[in-house]
């Protein structure tokens, strides 16, 4: 017989910690991007504010403009990892058509990188509008990715069992800024 024991939630990064994450990740950023043609593609929901957060620690670094920001809607996974969409659904941006994406190197952000469903189905429509030179980062990398994608640019990198859910908390969805893992365990 098998016992469903309650869920434990552990905090594995605070603000704080994840401040110097950040700041190492745009460090990472600042050699990869030009100063001249170059975006962030914030994977919607908390792939935007990272890009934000990401951004600002690149002006800060290079002493240059923040770099432009666009928002992009890819959604499968519901927050609990519960399939949503068999196949990832991307909403496209047409402020991406003004850019000129042949000669721009894009920087897509995300919080997760889980299976790999939503940055690949990303890189691939911006890859559809003519993007040559595309870099990703994630806040985190599970090891998990199933699909033929890596990040570039890594803040943390664990590896969790998988029913364990891993929580990126980023403002303005979540008061504080941190990495949580909710733990699903089981005794016999």
């Amino acid at each position: 017989m098998t016992i469903l024991l309650a869920s434990q939630r552990v905090r594995l990064y605070d603000s704080n910690e994840l401040d110097d994450v950040l700041q190492a990740m745009a460090r990472k950023a600042a050699t990869l991007l030009p100063p001249a043609h170059a975006a962030l593609i914030g994977i919607q929901r908390r792939g935007e504010p990272l890009a934000q957060r990401l951004r600002q620690h690149i002006a800060h670094l290079t002493g240059q403009p923040e770099l432009p920001l666009y928002p992009l809607k890819v959604k499968r996974y519901a927050d609990d990892l519960q399939v949503l969409h068999r196949y990832p659904q991307l909403t496209e941006n047409p402020a991406l058509g003004s850019l000129d994406l042949a000669n721009t190197t894009l920087l897509v952000v995300d919080d997760v990188l889980f299976e790999g469903h939503s940055l690949l189905r990303t890189c691939a429509y911006l890859a559809q509008l003519g993007a040559r030179r595309v870099y990703t980062a994630v806040l985190v990398d599970r090891h998990t990715c199933q699909q033929p994608i890596r990040a570039d640019i890594v803040g943390v990198h664990l590896q969790v069992a998988a029913t364990d859910i891993v929580e990126c908390n980023v403002p303005p969805f979540e008061p504080e800024f941190c990495i949580e893992v909710v733990r699903h365990g089981a005794a016999s």
